[in-house]
Order: C-alpha cells, then sequence, then structure tokens
C-alpha cells in the first residue's frame, strides 16, 4: 500500500501541510495542490493513486474536482474532505464515483481506517480484474484445441457472429461442449464485462422454472416473502445461456418468445414490464424439428433462436482432436494432481482413436482424469483405462471367413481394415495410416492398389 500515490488538494495551508506531512511518514508518495485547478492540472501529468480533496475551494468545488478526475482516470480512489458535510453533498459525492468523504478537520486514525478500506478495495478490483482476464483467455476461440475440419468451421462460424446481437442455437450431443463454446462467444464479445448467466432448463423444477427466469414479486405465490430478480434481469446487458432448451414448459415457450420478440419480461405476480438487454444463446441436444412435428416445440419460438445455428460434431466424427485433446487433459490433471508429466503409450494412443466415445469430449476427460490419478509409471497404458474402453470393440468387427484360399482372406480382411479406418478418420489418410499402425505412403499404396478412393 506503501506503493500509493496520493494527491492532498486543500486551499488551507495549514491542513494541506499537516495531511502531507502525516502520509511522507507512513511512506507515501505524496503530491500537494492549493487549488482545484492545480491538483486536476497534477492528476492529468502524475499516476496518481487517491486523491484527498477539500470541499469547498475558492475556484472549484471538490465535487467538480471530482467529475473532472473521474474523466481523467476512473480508477482514481477520491475522498471528499469537508467542513460542510451534509448528508446531500456526501450522495452527490458517491453518485459521481467518490469512495468516501471524511469531516474536517481530519481525525488521523480515520484517515488511516479510510486508506486500509482504499487498499482493501483495490486489491479486490485487481484480483477480480485478474480472473476476468484469466477467464476471458480460457474461453477465447484461439484457446480451442482442435484440428479438425469440421471443428474448424464451428468456430468460424461461432467467432463471425460472436459480437454481433443475433440468437446462437447450439446443437449437439451431450458432452460436446455446447456450454464451453457459449462461453467463448460471451467472452470475446462486447458484451465480456456483463454477465454470463447460464440456466439448466431441466435441472430446475417445472413449479419455479418461470420464477427462475423472470423473478417474481412478493406474496406472488406461497413461500414469495421477498421480491426476486429472475435470471434475465441478472442477464441484463450481457448473455444468458439457456442449456436444452428443448425441455421448456410449453407454457414458457410462449414467455421467451416476448423476450426475444420485445426484449421485455414480466415478473410473477406484476403487470408492470421490465426492459432487458439480453443476448440469448441457447442449446440442446434433441432435434428440435422433430418436436415441432410432434407439438411439443413452437415454431416461431425456433426460427427466433435459429438464427445462427452451430452444430458441434460429436468427438467420433472428428478423431484428429482425439490425440491433441488427450494430450491438453494429461498435462492438465497431472498439475492438478501435482503428478510428474505423463505419456501415451502407442496402444492406448490407438485404443482411444479406435474408440467411439458415447460420452464425447466430457468422456474422454473424465477416461484421462481417471488415468492420470491411477497410473502407477511415467507412461499411461491401456491398463490404466476402465473396463468399457479397455473391452471396446467396433460394432463392425470383422468375422474372418473360412472359405476361399488364404491370400484371398488376406486381402479381403485387408481392404475392410482399411476402408473401415478410412471411415473413423473421415478420410484423413495420416490418421487412418495410425489406427493402422502404417505410414501414410504405404496406406495410399495399398489404396491404390485395391482401388480404394478417399471420398
Amino acid at each position: 500500500m506503501k506503493d500509493y500515490t496520493i494527491l492532498v488538494i486543500d486551499d488551507e495551508e495549514a491542513q494541506r501541510n499537516l495531511l502531507k506531512g502525516y502520509l511522507d511518514k507512513k511512506g507515501f508518495k505524496v503530491l500537494a495542490a492549493s487549488s482545484g485547478e492545480e491538483g486536476i492540472n497534477l492528476v492529468s501529468k502524475n499516476l496518481i493513486d487517491i486523491v484527498l480533496s477539500d470541499f469547498k475551494m475558492p475556484d472549484k468545488t471538490g465535487l467538480e474536482v471530482l467529475e473532472e478526475v473521474k474523466k481523467i482516470n476512473p480508477e482514481i480512489s477520491f475522498v471528499i474532505l469537508t467542513a460542510y458535510g451534509t448528508i446531500e453533498n456526501a450522495v452527490k459525492a458517491m453518485r459521481l464515483g467518490a469512495f468516501d468523504y471524511i469531516s474536517k478537520p481530519v481525525d488521523l486514525d480515520e484517515l488511516d481506517l479510510m486508506l486500509d478500506k482504499i487498499n482493501e478495495n483495490k486489491s479486490l478490483k485487481s484480483e477480480i480484474n485478474y480472473l476476468k482476464t484469466q477467464l476471458q483467455n480460457k474461453f477465447r476461440f484461439e484457446s480451442f484445441i482442435s484440428q479438425s475440419p469440421k471443428m474448424e468451421e464451428v468456430l468460424s462460424i461461432a467467432s463471425r457472429a460472436a459480437d454481433s446481437k443475433a440468437t446462437i442455437l447450439i446443437t449437439g450431443e451431450s458432452g460436446t461442449g455446447k456450454e464451453v463454446l457459449a462461453k467463448a462467444i460471451h467472452y470475446t464479445s462486447s458484451r465480456r464485462d456483463k454477465p454470463f448467466v447460464a440456466v439448466n432448463i431441466p435441472a430446475l423444477p417445472e413449479t419455479l422454472l418461470e420464477s427462475e427466469l423472470f423473478g417474481h414479486e412478493k406474496g406472488a405465490f406461497t413461500g414469495a416473502d421477498k421480491s426476486k430478480k429472475g435470471r434475465f434481469e441478472l442477464a441484463d446487458k450481457g448473455t444468458i445461456f439457456l442449456d436444452e432448451i428443448g425441455d421448456t414448459p410449453s407454457n414458457l415457450q410462449v414467455k421467451l418468445l416476448r423476450v426475444l420478440q420485445e426484449h421485455q419480461i414480466e415478473k410473477i405476480g406484476s403487470t408492470e414490464t421490465i426492459d432487458v438487454d439480453v443476448r440469448i444463446i441457447a442449446a440442446t441436444h434433441q432435434n428440435l424439428e422433430d418436436k415441432i412435428k410432434n407439438g411439443l416445440f413452437r415454431e416461431d419460438l425456433y426460427y427466433r433462436l435459429n438464427i445462427v445455428a452451430v452444430h458441434i460434431p460429436p468427438l467420433r466424427e472428428r478423431r484428429e482432436d482425439i490425440i491433441p485433446l488427450t494430450e491438453y487433459f494429461i498435462d492438465k490433471y497431472c498439475n492438478e494432481n501435482n503428478k510428474p508429466k505423463l505419456s501415451l503409450s502407442k496402444e492406448s494412443a490407438d485404443l482411444l482413436i479406435k474408440y467411439n466415445f458415447p460420452g464425447n469430449v466430457r468422456e474422454l476427460e473424465n477416461i484421462i482424469e481417471r488415468a492420470v490419478v491411477l497410473s502407477r509409471s511415467e507412461v499411461i497404458t491401456i491398463n490404466d483405462f476402465p473396463n468399457s474402453v479397455k473391452g471396446y470393440k467396433p460394432e463392425n468387427e470383422i468375422a474372418i471367413s473360412t472359405t476361399g484360399g488364404m491370400v484371398e482372406q488376406v486381402e479381403t480382411l485387408e481392404k475392410k481394415l482399411i476402408f473401415d479406418a478410412l471411415l473413423q478418420a473421415n478420410g484423413n489418410q495420416s490418421l487412418a495410416g495410425r489406427i493402422l499402425g502404417i505410414t501414410e505412403r504405404n496406406l495410399r499404396y495399398k489404396m491404390q492398389k485395391y482401388g480404394i478412393k478417399k471420398s
């Protein structure tokens, strides 16, 4: 705290010198000004952390100085010193951004307490800003681990839509990372400093969902002993993420439609509307078009939500990402568990590439966390995987025929293995070769030999 630079502005020389001398002895760097104009000039030319300013001065009032100082640097903690302390002046000062005020003559013990409060406040702000920066870095599009063309297309669409006002509908199987993508959209948009509010619709009881989304007034229903803000109101100026939007009850679909059309909400028990500026990102693993056909989801709501459609492919359709993601999770959980860096055996890597991952990226993360925790050596082996992975066999496991000559059977088996590997790798010959345990050059030779085309 002693690294702070404090500016004392007071037209009374005795008071000014008293405060400067006291703060000098406390180890602060102290500047002094005898007028409001001189103080503003010093703020414009120096890095000031705290201003202690008299309220009543010949050229400018403390409030006028406060307004000018905040224009130059809004992060400065401004304290009003006044012998004319009234509640009205204090309220005005606080509204204009003052940290607090102290009555004159200044009690030095009170000043010490004030400086401690300012230090605590600045430390808290610094920590919050650091955490915000960490959060924004974590959820940048550049931080996504992806090598597959399908996922690159997803990130391209999401990044282009991020700073628009358009509603985004993210679809994909459970565990593909829909909420992670929603956060990336929010934290790369101009709303990044405002709230990101996530709502898991099926996790909330239907009887409470309306209140959670839109809020309620005191006495609106039994147990409503006080007024409550809903998630939409809490997300004002920011983003609301509606996860599993397909599970929204039909009566609330009408209210959601109104929010999208009118940008207004109405609390339970109130007839007044509240304007909200909220960016809506919705997500679902369900087929909403099928739900529309079955009368379970409103068509007009669907088209309002589906302005920008983003579909995250399952992990089995982007196998190029499996090993890079695996290496990321190994690093992550080695660090969290204070373990030395582990590597992945070739056999375990091959098995992960072949595995179909019904739980997608979330399942891969769980598998690797378990493997890191249980591994007894510097290498993760198949034995470190759960039984469901160790015993995995593809549905199209080949049964070798006992008819025909050996050469014919070998060629049939080889063609089948190559074809299946190319299917698993989405045509990526390098990845298919890795699945088969052969070089890409050898694979191309065999594809040419058997007349297998990449498509």
